[in-house]
């Protein structure tokens, strides 16, 4: 009697492509790891914002009126974490991936491109969602008391992400890597001093004032300010300065994006 042997055909190797979703846990998993692992990035994502709220809770450096600075401030910090991961961030990693031909070679795999756009916006969201923590980690911890509903900031907040991303993404996809740096760091670094991060609007000059409050940075702390310090049901005007400034982002960025 003979031994049974198995069948070769079930032997066979069958190459085909991982199910989607399977692709996209994989390269999010890749991107979230990039980031982390990025001394640049990570001092843009994580180290500035909570040393920024520290330092101005803590002190008398910023005069941020009446009220607990630390509910004044927290606001503006998510607000600033949210920009410096979907733009900041997104923008000059995308930019360098693109130079060095890295999309171009994931192009060629059977990661399709929605997937990869995907895997980056989930990524995108994972390391906002890590901000959040911290920061409010921190901030309770000084003294912060949140007010307000959590989904309408959390709506402020997708808003905030799909403009930030459309507009990371046009830079990266037009500019030049080194151009891309550039000019990435030069709007973080404008939009944390003119967008009522740090400084309230009131401070500034009343015939500034008006256009500081239709940019985006702008429109998302003082929607975030309105729910989590002051309680408002639904900041309706800032929302809709952010769905504009989404959909004008995000359309220019499927417009005018080069892969190569």
């Amino acid at each position: 009697m003979t031994a049974h042997r198995p069948d070769v055909l079930d032997l066979a190797p069958r190459p085909a492509a991982a199910p989607l979703p399977r692709m996209v846990a994989a390269q999010t998993a890749y991107e979230v790891r990039g980031v982390l692992r990025n001394g640049e990035q990570l001092l843009l994502t994580m180290i500035i914002p909570v040393f920024l709220l520290v330092l101005f809770s803590v002190t008398t450096l910023l005069d941020t009126g009446s009220g607990s600075r630390v509910d004044f401030l927290t606001p503006g910090i998510i607000a600033l974490a949210v920009m410096s991961t979907a733009f900041t961030s997104q923008a000059i990693g995308t930019g360098f991936e693109r130079r060095y031909g890295v999309l171009k070679r994931l192009g060629s795999t059977p990661l399709p491109r929605s997937g990869l756009i995907l895997a980056k916006t989930l990524t995108v969201v994972l390391i906002e969602l890590l901000q959040v923590v911290v920061i409010g980690a921190v901030a309770l911890a000084l003294g912060w008391s949140p007010q307000g509903n959590p989904a309408t900031a959390l709506l402020a907040v997708l808003l905030g992400t799909a403009a930030f991303s459309g507009f990371g993404l046009l830079m990266a996809g037009t500019l030049r890597a080194e151009a891309t740096l550039a000019a990435a760091n030069l709007v973080y670094v404008l939009l944390l001093l003119l967008g009522g991060v740090i400084f309230p609007l009131s401070k500034f000059p009343e015939g500034l004032r008006p256009v500081l409050e239709y940019l985006p940075i702008s429109a998302l702390t003082e929607a975030l300010r309105a729910v989590l310090a002051d309680g408002a049901a639904l900041p309706g005007r800032e929302l809709l300065i952010l769905a504009v400034w989404a959909a004008a982002g995000l359309a220019l960025a499927a417009r005018f994006f080069r892969w190569e």
